[in-house]
């Protein structure tokens, strides 16, 4: 480890590091615009240089091309160094608008601090401007190439680091142009990062623009609701709405960024379609009558039919805290729940993956990054885990193997061996990709007699694995027995299961052995046995159609929420809840790790649904709307104090041996992972009987809360889309782009077809949202027609 001296001050740094970053470690910030510690060096802006007084480097260089070295001797502020980083800030505004005063980077802008700093104030260009035309770049980015200073970040984000390349630079000189070749949107689905590592206003917040600086804004740590990566973000909230998420850096989680669906998905939360007001039988009250009025019913039905009759459901949206107290609840009272999974298998299956992570075994997204193997199992990272998709790309810059086993069509922006095989296959593949021992072609045509055109990827893939020394399985929970079969003594294998929420390794943790399922608690409200349900933070329809079909039959409907979820609309008695950015709360990711989001403001109707424009009413004395919402954790201790009953303190330290004050600024691992509980197979597919449904996200629209943001589903495809392979759909006599009509009992849903040729055959690949929920596993063919215009 190379030992330097800077301004006087000595360093031991890692090998390879450069001295910009070294002084950094001193807390030494060196001018600078092109570095970023997720990029690394470019020298293309010429602002970080220093002076080197001795050691193997001598003079004036820049601090982000040279590595550190023992015997360095690095001065930030030598004469030289100072007057030569003043003319470059001189150089770089000689072209600048000098528009602050509208710009929306406008105090949080490096450009400014830099000129600041470099002593800049006085204009001696006489000559004119250059000027270019700006871009529309889709509904995310606003383009203002004025105000561009050549540090070629967006280039490089863009190009090396996310691999697309619609957008990059062009002519050339003093003439470089950072755009497209025509405006239209950016494909890149990190698009939105570009706001964030942009140091001028050139590339800035389009939902956000002109909406406030930000130090007008509340702001607070958050992680993001919208999967189960756990992502960590910066709320922004200015007059009551949540104006822009933006990315907090956690190495060991996102590192710098986030994708555009954690970014422009929070409009859920100032939604105007938002129930804020307690209601009971559908008429507006206040929120202490309706916790009145639900214990009185819930103590009605327990006092007719014993305590068995009511159950309690929640989601997996729910923070640790809202999933602790509604067990306690159903503890105190004696009632059924929480029931959070569809059905027992997908229970079963979600805490077979996090058992599989004890050991050791569990790998975060910056672990799958520095991979040199990756087999992703039913995952397709840009649908289910968007961020992972970059953490893959990360990894095949290093030269790592990316193999994706999945039956729906697979985009990423990387090289991977793609195998399409159904879902009847998957665990037959993941048996021959990471076996014991690698699959020769004899045992392939033996397991896979059907996929021929496979047998030689498959053969390819198995040995690559098998040589690899971290490989890294994907997988998604329906597969978690599988790999347990598989990888029980294997400790070189590292896990990083994609679950179906941002919370749902955190309610398989709370959920007790016995708790009942979704479905389970459909049957026993059509039997009577159920006459009461809490339904807590959850959509049914999407979750359990079963239990959705059976809310009209309870007696007694107890609805705690957010969102206007279907629950919502049936409810005989509604609690409005508080956002996670407004009571915070304890999430737990996809590989058992518990991070915190702090609240970031108190609810209320925004100003500007409330007020005249941006300014709130000058009535003083008046209650503020919208303020009605309460922690669904402290609801449920009022609803206890209600019915009388003594409700513990609620904790979720014993299920996970983390304590909420022990988490740090990464979060903290589970350290009391589930044991294996008893298999409880998947219903068997039978896919000779028709085309296997498998359910696909979408980028934006398809998660719980983004179904409720107006901005994410404005970028939903406005028909939903279906998928089909080419045989398949020539067989039914469709083609590609057909407007097509699915039966779903006595209704119907209409979609747009996209016949594709790298998918599995006998599979319909349908969106994940609610209306699509009822769809049986195996679709007869002939349900799937054409739609008469």
């Amino acid at each position: 480890m190379p030992d330097l001296i800077i301004d006087g001050r000595p360093v031991t740094v890692p090998k390879g590091t450069p001295v910009i970053a070294a002084a950094e470690a001193l807390g030494i910030v060196i001018p600078r615009f092109c570095w970023h510690p997720a990029l690394g060096a470019a020298g293309a802006c010429r602002m970080c240089a220093v002076m080197f007084l001795e050691g193997p480097v001598k003079g004036l260089e820049m601090s982000c091309m040279v590595p550190a070295a023992d015997g360095m001797v690095v001065s930030t502020g030598h004469p030289e160094a100072v007057a030569f980083r003043s003319r470059v800030v001189e150089l770089l505004m000689a072209n600048h608008p000098h528009d602050c005063p509208v710009c929306d980077e406008g105090g949080h802008c490096l450009l400014q601090d830099e000129t600041i700093s470099g002593g800049h104030a006085l204009r001696r260009f006489p000559g004119r401007k250059r000027t270019y035309l700006d871009q529309d770049l889709g509904p995310f980015i606003q383009h203002e190439m004025n105000r561009c200073i050549h540090c070629y970040r967006c280039a490089r984000f863009y190009q090396e680091y996310c691999g697309y390349f619609d957008f990059g630079p062009m002519q050339n000189a003093n003439r470089v142009y950072f755009g497209r070749f025509a405006s239209g949107p950016l494909e890149n689905p990190f698009s939105g990062n570009l706001a964030d590592i942009c140091p001028t206003g050139t590339l800035t917040d389009k939902p956000a623009r002109f909406t406030s600086r930000r130090w007008d804004c509340q702001r607070a740590p958050s992680v993001c609701l919208h999967c189960s990566l756990g992502c960590n973000t910066v709320a922004l909230s200015r007059y009551r709405a949540i104006a822009r998420i933006e990315a907090r850096e956690n190495p060991a989680v996102n590192g710098h960024f986030i994708c555009d669906r954690g970014r422009y998905s929070f409009g859920f939360a100032t939604s105007a379609e938002r129930p804020r007001q307690a209601r009971v039988d559908g008429v507006p009250t206040n929120v202490d009558a309706a916790v009145t009025q639900a214990a009185a019913r819930l103590g009605k039905v327990v006092a007719d039919h014993g305590p068995s009759a009511v159950a309690v459901a929640a989601g997996a949206r729910s923070s640790l805290e809202t999933l602790a107290a509604l067990a306690a609840l159903a503890r105190t009272g004696g009632w059924q729940g929480p029931a959070v999974f569809p059905d027992r298998a997908t229970q079963a299956a979600v805490t077979t993956a996090l058992a599989l992570l004890d050991g050791g075994r569990a790998r975060s997204l910056a672990a799958v990054a520095k991979a040199d193997a990756v087999l992703c199992l039913g995952v397709s990272a840009l649908c289910d885990a968007p961020m992972l998709a970059l953490s893959l790309r990360q990894a095949t810059r290093a030269d790592a193997a990316v193999i994706v086993a999945d039956p729906r069509p697979v985009a990423l922006p990387l090289p991977f061996s793609h195998l399409p095989l159904p879902p009847t296959s998957l665990a037959e593949a993941l048996t021959l990709l990471a076996g014991p021992a690698p699959a020769d072609a004899a045992a392939i045509q033996q397991r896979l007699p059907l996929f021929p055109h496979l047998w030689a990827a498959v053969e390819q893939a198995s040995q690559t694995f098998a040589a690899a020394k971290r490989p890294v399985i994907v997988f998604a929970p329906p597969y978690a027995a599988q790999v347990a079969a598989i990888l029980r003594d294997d400790a070189r294998t590292g896990l990083f299961p994609v679950l179906s929420g941002p919370n749902a390794a955190g309610a398989a943790l709370l959920a007790a052995p016995d708790a009942p399922s979704l479905d389970a608690l459909a049957a026993a409200i059509e039997t009577g046995d159920v006459r009461a349900l809490i339904l807590a933070e959850a959509d049914a329809a999407a979750a359990s159609p079963k239990l959705a079909a059976m809310l009209g039959r309870l007696e007694t409907l107890v609805v705690l929420d957010n969102l206007p979820t279907p629950g919502f609309a049936a409810a005989k008695v509604f609690l409005p809840t508080q956002t996670l950015f407004e009571s915070g709360g304890t999430l737990c990711n996809n590989e058992g790790r518990l991070q915190y989001a702090a609240p970031v403001a108190p609810p209320g109707e925004p100003v500007s649904r409330d007020g005249h424009g941006d300014h709130p009413p000058r009535d003083y004395a008046r209650k503020l709307p919208g303020t009605d919402p309460q922690p669904a954790a402290g609801l449920c201790a009022a609803l206890a104090a209600a019915m009388g009953l003594s409700m513990p303190a609620p904790s979720f330290a014993a299920a996970t041996g983390i304590a909420p004050g022990a988490l740090g600024a990464s979060g903290a691992r589970v350290t009391k992972f589930p044991a294996f509980p008893p298999a409880v197979p998947p219903e068997p597919l039978d896919a000779a009987k028709g085309l296997v449904v498998v359910r696909d996200d979408a980028l934006f629209g398809t998660d719980e809360p983004g179904r409720y943001a107006a901005l994410a589903r404005a970028q939903a495809p406005a028909v939903p889309v279906v998928r089909l392979h080419a045989a398949d759909a020539a067989t039914l006599g469709l083609p590609d782009g057909a407007a097509v009509a699915v039966a779903l009992g006595e209704r119907a849903c209409d979609a747009v077809l996209a016949v594709h040729g790298d998918m599995a055959r006998g599979v319909l690949v349908v969106p994940r949202l609610p209306q699509w929920a009822g769809l049986p596993p195996v679709l007869d063919p002939t349900s799937l027609r054409r739609r008469q215009p």
